[in-house]
Order: C-alpha cells, then structure tokens, then sequence
C-alpha cells in the first residue's frame, strides 16, 4: 500500500469522488441533497494498492490554524483493511506539517462507521459550522494535533 500526493485534478481523484457522491445518494435516499466535487485549494491524498487508486481523503486550509478534511472515501472492495484508519493518520501528519494545530470536519449523521473511526482516532463532536449549519444530516468533529517540540 502507497499513499501519495495527487492533484485535485486527477482523473483518479475525480472517479473516487465520483463514487462517493453516488454511495453517499444511497445511503441517505437523496436526502443530504449536498454534492461536492473536487477543489483546487483541496490537497488531495490517495491510497495506492496494486497500482489501483482505492481510497482518498483531502484537506483543505479553513485558517491558519484550522484544516478540514474533506472526501474521505474508501472503496467497498478495500474496506476493513485499516485504510481509512492509515489515510486518516497521513492527513493528520499533513495538517501538522502545514501548522495547522486542529482539524475539523464533517460527515453525515446516517454514517455510523465513518462517526466511529472518527470518535475512535480522538476526533469530538464539535458545532455544525460553515455551510453545513443548513444541513440537518451534517454531524462535525475536530481534533486538537500535538504541537511540535
């Protein structure tokens, strides 16, 4: 397994997003009604595993001090494999190298395991902000990293 910088621009990148609106359509009947495409200023890792792109997350700088996680997804075939859990950690590690001390984000309240490899990696439930605050479905969290040495 390889997880590696990609650009938002990746055609990689755009399928595993792709497929996680269509899975997120699924999961809440059409309800969150919320579709989220690629962005530019959204550094984007991918998950690598016989040279197929399985997995990808990104973060986006909200402040200074704040990064957001955005499109963690792993396909259903790769799942239960601790991917996720390793994608997580690398998107925390890349938020501490760009100073960002906290890191927030949202997911849907009908995600259960994405709530619980959340809570399970130190992430707590945290106000709805930005544009999720309209959103009934949107459940945040963040999670204070250590502060270098």
């Amino acid at each position: 397994m390889l997880i590696e910088s990609r650009a938002a621009t990746d055609p990689e990148i755009a399928a595993l997003v792709l497929a996680q609106q269509r899975e997120l359509r699924e999961a809440d009947g059409g309800l969150d009604g919320q579709v989220t495409l690629t962005h530019d200023d959204i550094r984007y890792l991918v998950v690598v595993v016989a040279g197929r792109a399985v997995a990808c997350g990104g973060l986006q700088t909200l402040d200074d001090g704040t990064g957001e996680l955005k499109r963690m997804y792993v396909r259903p075939a790769y799942r239960g494999r601790g991917i996720a859990r390793q994608l997580l950690a690398a998107l925390e590690e890349l938020a501490f190298q760009q100073g960002h001390g906290l890191v927030c984000l949202e997911t849907g309240s009908y995600l259960p395991a994405a709530i619980g490899l959340y809570t399970s990696s130190g992430y707590t439930p945290i106000p709805v902000y930005g544009e999720y605050v309209s959103n009934p479905y949107s459940v945040c969290f963040a999670k204070r990293l250590p502060v270098a040495a």
